[in-house]
C-alpha cells in the first residue's frame, strides 16, 4: 500500500506544471495589449554561450534564415553604432508584402534593442537580454516584443500566428546555435 501512495505522490509531483516549466527551453506568453498591439515575452534557454547568440542576432544579412516566415532584407545600413534595416515580410496571415523599417542598437549593458522607424507597422519594439548561465556555457535569454500591424486582421488571429511564429523562431535559433557551437 505504501508503494502505491509513493507512486501516486511521485506522479503528482512530477506532473505539477511548475516542475516541468523549469526544464522547458522556452517559456512564451503572447497577449493583446489594452492600449493596442500584441506583446510577447519569453525566457529561452540556449545551450550555447551568449557570444554565439549575440553573433546570430546581429548578423542582419542572415535574419531571414532565423524565421519560417518569408522575408528579405531590402537594406542594411550601419551608422553611428546603430543598424538600420529595411525588411520586407510576406506573411500568409497578411495580404501582400509588409515593410518594417527599424533601428537596432546594442545598449551599454549588452542588450539588443530594435525600434520602429517606419513602414507598415504602428508599433514595433524588440528587446533581447542575454544572460550567461551555467558558468557562461549556456545562455538564458529574456525576450520582449511589442508589435502592432496596420491591418484589419483581428488581434486574436495575430496572437495565434505570432505565438506559432515565435516558437518556430526560437527553435531555429537553438538549432543554428548548436550547429555553430559544434563547428567551433
Amino acid at each position: 500500500m505504501l508503494w502505491r501512495v509513493m507512486i501516486v505522490v511521485g506522479c503528482l509531483v512530477l506532473s505539477w506544471p511548475g516542475w516541468s516549466r523549469a526544464a522547458d527551453p522556452v517559456v512564451l506568453d503572447v497577449r493583446t495589449e489594452p492600449t493596442g498591439g500584441i506583446r510577447a515575452t519569453a525566457t529561452i534557454l540556449f545551450l550555447v554561450e551568449p557570444a554565439i547568440i549575440q553573433r546570430m542576432l546581429t548578423d542582419y544579412a542572415r535574419w531571414p534564415e532565423l524565421f519560417d516566415v518569408r522575408m528579405r532584407m531590402a537594406e542594411i545600413r550601419e551608422q553611428d553604432g546603430k543598424v538600420f534595416t529595411d525588411i520586407r515580410i510576406d506573411h500568409a496571415l497578411l495580404p501582400g508584402e509588409r515593410r518594417l523599417l527599424s533601428e537596432t542598437r546594442i545598449l551599454q549593458t549588452g542588450e539588443l534593442l530594435t525600434e520602429l522607424k517606419g513602414g507598415d507597422f504602428k508599433q514595433y519594439r524588440r528587446f533581447w537580454k542575454l544572460i550567461p548561465a551555467d558558468g557562461g556555457a549556456h545562455t538564458k535569454a529574456e525576450f520582449e516584443l511589442l508589435v502592432e500591424i496596420d491591418t484589419i486582421v483581428p488581434d486574436w488571429m495575430v496572437v495565434l500566428a505570432m505565438k506559432r511564429d515565435l516558437e518556430s523562431h526560437f527553435r531555429i535559433i537553438r538549432e543554428k546555435a548548436l550547429a555553430q557551437h559544434a563547428r567551433q
